[in-house]
């Protein structure tokens, strides 16, 4: 298998993290959306990170699916089976995908969008929506703290979080969110984590 995509991106690296603890092995190729537009588009029309080529040469998109699909090649989850803890679980990665897509959204406009087109409401709505997502979070996680690399919902809350105070951390302060930065410094001091970086000059081996 082959995933393509940057690890600067939050999906690109819960799939791969994902897929290390899964056991599956697969090729990295660290093509980015923006920079390597035509390249990424030779592999997959679309251009959306992640993508991960099969063994067949099938092409899927959208993290949750890859990883839908990695656990199904693995024979196991990273999810609980039953229904309470999954629902639990669920609901934080959720909440997490909720936050890595508005701290996108507030990067693409301030970076893709001219100056005098940008609309400020929508920013600000976008911004709170972002800080309403990490504020359920926090307190999940004040209630009932995550084993650090333990399942999916700690894999996406740390990538996520790590992600959003790369690019936000002004608008997003770690001292506002004390059980989600520690939850981050947790996973983020695993060996597995350490391996795959928050880092689009990373190209796994």
């Amino acid at each position: 298998m082959k995933l393509i995509g940057m690890l600067d991106s939050p999906y690109v690296r819960r799939v791969a993290i994902s897929m290390r603890l899964l056991g599956l092995p697969f090729e990295h190729a660290a093509i980015s959306v923006f920079r390597g537009f035509d390249a990424f588009q030779q592999i997959n029309p679309v251009v959306k990170a992640p993508t991960l080529v099969c063994d067949d040469g099938t092409v899927l998109m959208d993290s949750t699916l890859l990883l839908q699909y990695a656990e199904s090649v693995a024979g196991r989850s990273l999810l609980p089976r039953d229904s309470g803890p999954l629902a639990r679980e669920l609901r934080l990665v959720g909440l997490a995908l909720a936050a890595c897509e508005k701290s996108a959204q507030i990067v693409y406009e301030r970076a893709l969008r001219p100056a005098e087109k940008r609309h400020d409401p929508w920013v600000q709505r976008v911004t709170g929506q972002l800080l309403a997502a990490y504020g359920e979070l926090e307190r999940e996680l004040a209630a009932l703290p995550l084993d650090a690399g333990a399942g999916q919902a700690s894999i996406t809350v740390a990538t996520a979080w790590t992600f959003t105070q790369s690019v936000l951390a002004a608008q997003v302060p770690a001292d506002d969110f004390p059980s989600l930065a520690a939850h981050a410094f947790s996973c983020e001091a695993l060996p597995v984590f350490q391996a795959i970086p928050c880092d689009d000059a990373v190209t796994l081996n």
